[in-house]
């Protein structure tokens, strides 16, 4: 019979096509279109400092203007060997001659549209001819000036991939063999599921172009419209691409991109054989992305919320507290999370007490002890139970609410109210009010 009692004992999901893989990041291109924010050239030199830490094998990013190319300068200065610095550029000659203006890049994305809305409506061509002589042309200027490539097939899963965008990529590996063919799901129509094809299926699609067309290197970009991008990005490994194309926080237009924190801990946690990636700093990563940037992340945001290790008084949190395997998939060390307790009605003086002295040293700055006895921290305890008391609270106090506990007692009363001589005057309330050992 099989035990399954600590997180050693689960077993590890084992790829079938047996083949490395690898991760690309578009944090600082594709996530850097996302409304409302702004990437400064510090900004993206952080991530880049992230994303080695991690160790993702290469970054895309823009090349067009004066702050792109400040912040490549500064990327490059860092001396990494990972994340390789490539660029990225629409298809033209003189686009791909702003990434040839730098020396140490040596490979660029190509944008390849072929979607009918994306060809005729978007960029105005007449035809799917047309659309497919630019493509090569631009593809072909890229090789000859000693670039490594990578075809941007975007929209792919409304296009017309049997009739135009399959040949298509079959004339393109014609021209470069060991050309990426990333493989775009630009509006999140695909799906994960095997036995859909034409245009939606990514499993087809990836083994058709591995099997039928011979790609060597074959590589997944999905957007989460439908939220099914970092299924996909999975699917696409399951099936036999070798890349994956994400963004930190799925971060990007609309609904983002698959999330490399996501694809990171499936990886490291529950498939065999990867231990490239050091994950230890993902959560840090979110935090400055949120302090910095001004991405919000959610509370229950999978792998890098602050809820993923929160645990509520009762049945969950003691089962938590005598052995984290019951309620946590994996522990908080691993991607540089915190487990946290909140206060129910059945919490003891001291576990709010820690609650009170997080917020307290979060809102002054500074490290402060709160004592057992410190009679502000029983009024607390007392305020709080009267809600459960009087039955107006079914749930637990939410850190907003301690917070304006500590504001009220702390912040509000002075902090020191004794000198060398005499009790607090706060320690008299606390005198007639309970004991010690009062949990």
């Amino acid at each position: 019979m099989k035990a399954y009692e600590t997180y050693d004992d689960l077993p590890k999901i084992k790829l079938p096509h047996g083949k490395e893989i690898f991760i690309s990041d578009s944090t600082i291109r594709d996530g850097a279109q996302m409304p409302g924010i702004v990437l400064k050239s510090g900004h993206k030199v952080k991530i880049y400092d992230y994303l080695h830490d991690i160790g993702i094998e290469k970054l895309e990013t823009f090349v067009y203007n004066e702050r792109d190319r400040k912040a490549i300068e500064l990327m490059l200065d860092r001396g990494y060997e990972f994340p390789e610095v490539t660029g990225w550029a629409r298809a033209t000659p003189s686009d791909i001659d702003l990434v040839l203006d730098i020396d140490e890049i040596k490979e660029t994305g190509i944008l390849m549209s072929v979607s009918d809305v994306h060809m005729f409506d978007k960029m105005g061509l007449e035809s799917r001819e047309a659309a497919e002589d630019k493509y090569l042309g631009a593809l072909q200027y890229a090789v000859d000036h000693g670039l490594k490539t990578r075809a941007h097939i975007e929209d792919m899963t409304r296009a017309d991939n049997y009739g135009f965008v399959y040949p298509f990529i079959k004339k393109i590996l014609e021209i470069d063999p060991d050309c990426t063919i990333r493989l775009c799901d630009t509006i999140g129509y695909g799906v994960p599921f095997a036995g859909v094809d034409e245009p939606y299926g990514i499993p087809s699609m990836v083994q058709y172009t591995k099997n039928e067309l011979g790609a060597k290197n074959i590589e997944t970009h999905c957007h989460d419209d439908f939220g099914f991008a970092f299924a996909n990005s999975i699917a696409g490994y399951w099936y036999g691409a070798n890349w994956s194309n994400v963004t930190f926080l799925g971060i990007g237009e609309r609904s983002g991109n698959a999330e490399m924190e996501k694809l990171l801990l499936f990886l490291s946690r529950r498939v065999e054989g990867f231990d490239k990636y050091n994950i230890e700093s993902i959560t840090e990563f979110a935090r400055f992305l949120q302090k910095e940037v001004g991405i919000r992340v959610p509370r229950n945001k999978a792998v890098v919320g602050k809820n993923v290790f929160a645990h509520e008084s009762g049945i969950h949190a003691a089962g938590a507290i005598r052995n984290p395997f019951t309620y946590e998939p994996y522990p908080p060390e691993v991607v540089g999370g915190e487990r946290v307790f909140l206060v129910g009605d059945s919490s003891g003086i001291d576990v709010l007490r820690h609650k009170v002295q997080e917020m307290l040293n979060d809102l002054i700055g500074a490290h402060i002890e709160v004592e057992k006895k410190d009679s502000r921290l029983r009024s607390i305890q007392k305020d709080i139970q009267k809600l459960y008391d009087m039955e107006k609270r079914v749930s637990c106090i939410s850190d907003e609410e301690i917070q304006a506990y500590v504001e009220k007692y702390y912040l509000f009363m002075p902090i020191v109210e004794k000198d060398m001589s005499r009790e607090s005057i706060y320690s008299e309330e606390y005198t007639n009010g309970g004991s010690e050992d009062d949990d």
